[in-house]
Parts: C-alpha cells; sequence; structure tokens
C-alpha cells in the first residue's frame, strides 16, 4: 500500500491524540516499555503490542460501553474504545520505540440489516524493518465471527471487504488519523450520539 509521505519520520510523531513520551502519557509510556523489555526483538514486541490492545481493551460495542475514548492514553485509562481509538493507542505504543506505525481505513457496512450504509473502519499499518516491508494489523478486537492475527504474511484482519456490496479498502497508509475521525470521537456525547454519527468518508 502507497505511503501518505515517504519521510517515515511522519510515522513516529507525537501529538495530543497519539500521546506517548513522558512529557505526554507515563503510562502509555510505561506499558511500551514494559512490552519491549518482555519481547525478544522487534517483531516480538509488535506482536506483544498488538495482542495487548487486541485482546485487553475491549471494543465499545463488544461490552455495551459507556464511554467514548480518542487520545492514547484515554484508551488505556478507560480500557475501552472502538477501533479508531484502539488504534490510536497501538500506534502510540509502538512509535514510542521508534517504530514506524500508520493508519489504514476500510469503508465498511455498518449492519446489512440495521443499518446498511457504509462507515469507516479503522486498524493501523506497522513497518517492519527487519523485513523491509508494512504490514496491516487490526486490534479491533476478536470476538465470533471476527477472529484478527498478527501475521508477517497473510492479512488476517476483522472483516473481509464485499466490494460487490460497495466496501472497499482505501489503500493508503496515512501518518495521522483522519480529521472525520477524530471529531467523531471528540464530538460525540455519549456512545449512542458516537454510533448515530460515525465517520463515512475520509476527510481528504
Amino acid at each position: 500500500m502507497p505511503l501518505q509521505y515517504n519521510d517515515f519520520a511522519r510515522y513516529l510523531e507525537t501529538s495530543d491524540i497519539l500521546d506517548f513520551g513522558y512529557e505526554n502519557s507515563i503510562e502509555v509510556t510505561h506499558l511500551s516499555y514494559d512490552l519491549v523489555c518482555n519481547a525478544k526483538d522487534e517483531i516480538d514486541f509488535i506482536k506483544n503490542a498488538f495482542e495487548y490492545v487486541r485482546d485487553n481493551i475491549p471494543h465499545s460495542a463488544d461490552i455495551d460501553g459507556k464511554v467514548v475514548t480518542c487520545k492514547a492514553s484515554e484508551v488505556l485509562k478507560m480500557r475501552e474504545g472502538i477501533c479508531y481509538a484502539k488504534s490510536h493507542l497501538l500506534a502510540a505504543l509502538l512509535r514510542c520505540q521508534l517504530i514506524p506505525t500508520g493508519f489504514c481505513y476500510q469503508q465498511l457496512i455498518l449492519n446489512d440489516e440495521k443499518a446498511p450504509y457504509l462507515i469507516l473502519h479503522g486498524l493501523n499499518a506497522v513497518y517492519i524493518e527487519k523485513l523491509d516491508k508494512w504490514i496491516r494489523l487490526d486490534a479491533r478486537g476478536n470476538k465470533p465471527g471476527v477472529c484478527t492475527q498478527f501475521s508477517l504474511d497473510e492479512e488476517m484482519l476483522a472483516f473481509t471487504v464485499r466490494e460487490e456490496k460497495g466496501e472497499k479498502d482505501i489503500p493508503i497508509i496515512f501518518a495521522k488519523p483522519d480529521a472525520h475521525v477524530i471529531k467523531a470521537l471528540t464530538e460525540s456525547q455519549s456512545i449512542d450520539d458516537l454510533w448515530a454519527n460515525l465517520p463515512r468518508a475520509l476527510s481528504i
């Protein structure tokens, strides 16, 4: 997949949303270092970070969540988030260890029967230096019918894109979370409000 920017430094930046580093979030930074200290190598750390976010931060829809989170530190503190928010935490954990990490999106039907319209689904792309390639990882969280895994060879994402229904991959690795995503997460006053205002397209 093409990069939004050829400069890898853009995929290492901190921000108000990706708030890692001791000047921003001690908790996110400590977790990143705990994970890297318990890893055999860089690839093992990436796998551990992915599985931590996938398995230890429930998707809000799976637990009837009540809190809207956006910043990496909020996701970690509140222990919940939707796909976009979880991708922010994973990016922060990886970028803290200087691993280039970006954001990818898919347009998927929210619910075939109850909400048959397209919304954005968010996931990450991570650079594997040893292999000199980017891979996509989807930390949405597993449930019946959804099984995401860490894989260097074959993508194992949460959802299969059904092009015949108008769904599609957006073939760009972005350096920052999309502005429509951030707007939805930061302006929604409740989970119900967020469900009603999920972004349907990218801002650019």
